[in-house]
């Protein structure tokens, strides 16, 4: 057989040189227009739920939080693997479908089913699914460190939501940044019950209170000598 293949070979030389030129333009062709990734996809089709719960310990949002969320996903068309991760404050969610799912269909599908178990979800605790990015969007992870010892966890993680975050969502192919850990800056309101009680009070008044003085309104506009001047209330809390 392979003697042939050499006789054939050397009788039709110019044949087999025509086609080795044609083969090695070809690859050279393919060489210069295949597309290179870096980071192939070669992950399951995915979508994550994000959930927080300010100031909550682990173990308390995995059984008010991440449980009921990945026992209703369970239930979802199409979903093979459902994995829940608890951290202080929040919960992330994973659900891994079947291979060729379409994205857009099982993000569909994931908001069908968070409908039925916000009920079970602790009140003002709302689930909101991630960015459409596959299971090799998560590329880069960094901690804000203060060695000097001047800088609390609070401070350091306002200082990743208000200035880091938005400078690093302007990069290009970047499109979410998620803050785990610090403390998240907030306000105490130490309420009395027994006195509430007695000058019949109840705890409803008290937070739609504080809801209405914390907040700006314009004032309209005061002529004075020829000139307006622009009335504005400032009523944010500052401490």
């Amino acid at each position: 057989m392979i003697e042939r293949i050499i006789r054939w070979s050397i009788h039709n030389r110019f044949l087999v040189l025509l086609l080795s030129v044609i083969l090695a333009v070809w690859g050279g062709y393919s060489l210069r227009t295949t597309p290179l990734d870096a980071i192939p996809d070669l992950s399951d089709v995915q979508v994550i739920i994000k959930t927080s719960y300010p100031g909550q310990a682990p173990q308390v949002v995995e059984d008010q939080v991440t449980y009921p969320l990945t026992t209703t996903m369970l239930s979802v068309p199409g979903a093979v693997t459902v994995r829940g991760y608890s951290f202080f404050g929040d919960s992330y969610v994973y659900v891994l479908f079947d291979e060729g799912t379409d994205l857009y269909w099982a993000r569909s599908r994931v908001l069908e089913y968070l409908s039925q178990v916000q009920d079970r979800l602790p009140p003002g605790v709302t689930p909101a699914l991630g960015p459409d990015a596959t299971g090799v969007g998560w590329i880069f992870q960094y901690a804000l460190v203060d060695r000097t010892g001047r800088h609390d966890l609070a401070q350091l993680r306002s200082l990743q939501d208000w200035f880091l975050k938005f400078e690093l969502q302007t990069v290009e192919g970047v499109s979410e940044v998620a803050t785990v850990g610090g403390m998240v800056r907030q306000y105490q309101v130490v309420v009395h019950p027994n006195r509430l009680r007695a000058y019949g009070i109840p705890l409803a008044q008290i937070k739609q209170a504080i809801q209405r003085g914390n907040q700006e309104v314009g004032g309209s506009v005061i002529e004075m000598a020829e000139a307006e001047y622009m009335v504005r209330a400032n009523g944010y809390i500052q401490s």
